[in-house]
């Protein structure tokens, strides 16, 4: 294992944000980059992601950046010489009342603005792709054919790979302590092996991301939300080649796994820490809870046929990071040269890491464009900020992921 030592830029975190900043930073030419990791690469809440791609946004922004982040996954193999195990399936998202039609035509807007390929698609159309259980039900079904699923811990040893071969060091099993400050600007990072001189430092540690930040004296509302999903047994008629199937007014999601399914969703009552008490002793591997669990199974079988006797294999939990006002936290901390945040990326981060690296990039340039800036960590330090509060707020952010009165303010559908 390669020790940390003093280099010009620092990653705090080797989930997927952190090796994604890594390999577009090294990229676009910046150097003697060292990424300190105190597990396993992608082996905290990344790793435990869905992997579910899709691009249909209710806002402009966030479509480019799924845009760019699926360009790239169609790259990397070739560019890195390792597989991201992107499968692109296409996606069906399906409505069943008439308020998620109206959002449908929105979200066909947005993707024509963005130039995102979007269709929509009759029942009959949609029963020729997947075994409906009840087709009467569905009023409408927005088709997406570039989008699709990876294997997040694929994707993390692609960028890996692609950040090596630029001289990017990777150093696990290194905690950080803390940071040295010198005249209002971060000057080292401090770990177990030493003190080590360090120019710019970009905290990418997910949900750990608050903590990291309070050990500048800087307070943000990052607030880790667990989320949950299990893989069935066997099924018959779901092979790889079946799209991946959001369904929004049941809240949950599906897609193939092994050759079974992988479904999850969004539970309207969530579970969450509080950000003031994340610290590095904080576990994000929740034990399944069968009440939820079963919800979601509920909502599949009801909804798809031939699913029923499956069972279920495997159950998966996180606690990916989320903030109040459900946007990125990403770019230089007003008032402390060389701190830079890339974080609270509200479970878009394995689905958009590209294009959240490219916002990263671009928040370092001397003219980051408008929406960049509004995602800076400045918003949050006009005023004390009160945990509980935070807490709530980011949790309702999780809990209305798929409503509809979220897509007015481009909430809804941010993620997976």
């Amino acid at each position: 294992m390669e020790p940390a030592r003093d280099s010009a830029l620092t990653i705090v975190g080797g989930g997927i944000i952190g090796c994604a900043v890594a390999y577009v930073l090294a990229q676009a030419g910046y150097r003697d980059i060292q990424v300190l990791e105190r597990s396993q690469i992608c082996g905290e809440t990344s790793s435990r992601a869905a992997g579910l791609v899709g691009q249909v946004r209710t806002s402009v922004e966030r479509t480019k950046i799924a845009m760019a982040s699926v360009a790239m996954f169609q790259s990397l193999e070739e560019k890195t010489g390792v597989t991201p195990d992107w499968v692109q399936s296409g996606s069906l998202r399906l409505a069943l009342t008439p308020e998620r039609v109206v959002e449908f035509d929105q979200m066909a807007r947005v993707a024509a603005i963005a130039g995102l390929e979007v269709q929509r698609l009759s029942v009959d159309e949609v029963s020729e792709m997947i075994p409906l259980a009840k087709p009467e039900a569905v009023l409408a079904a927005l088709w997406c054919p570039t989008d699709g699923y990876l294997q997040p811990n694929s994707l993390a040893m692609s960028y890996v790979a692609g950040a090596r071969q630029l001289g990017v060091r990777f150093v696990t099993n290194c905690e950080v302590m803390g940071f040295g400050v010198r005249d209002g600007a971060v000057c080292s990072v401090i770990t177990p092996d030493g003190e080590f001189a360090t120019e710019l430092v970009i905290n990418a540690a997910g949900p750990w991301a608050g903590w990291v930040a309070r050990m500048v004296g800087l307070e943000l509302p990052i607030v880790p939300v667990r989320h949950e999903y299990f893989i069935t047994g066997s099924t018959t008629g779901y092979g790889s080649g079946v799209p991946v199937l959001r369904v929004p007014d049941e809240r949950i999601y599906v897609r193939p796994e092994l050759d079974g399914l992988l479904c999850g969703g969004w539970e309207a009552q969530a579970l969450s820490m509080n950000p003031k008490e994340v610290d590095e002793g904080s576990r994000m591997n929740p034990e399944a809870d069968w009440e939820v669990m079963g919800e979601f199974a509920s909502s599949l079988t009801t909804l798809f046929a031939g699913v029923s006797e499956a069972g279920v294999r495997s159950t998966v939990g996180g606690f990916p990071a989320f903030t109040p006002d459900g946007r990125f936290v990403i770019g230089r901390v007003p008032g402390l040269h060389g701190y830079v945040m890339a974080a609270g990326c509200s479970a878009h981060g394995v689905s958009g890491s590209a294009g959240i690296a490219d916002l990263v990039l671009e928040s370092l340039s001397e003219d980051p464009s408008p929406y960049v800036i509004s995602l800076s960590p400045g918003r949050f330090m006009e005023g004390p900020i009160d945990p509980d509060e935070a807490q709530l707020q980011a949790q309702r952010v999780y809990e209305n992921y798929y409503a509809v009165a979220a897509a007015a303010q481009g909430g809804a559908t941010i993620g997976l």
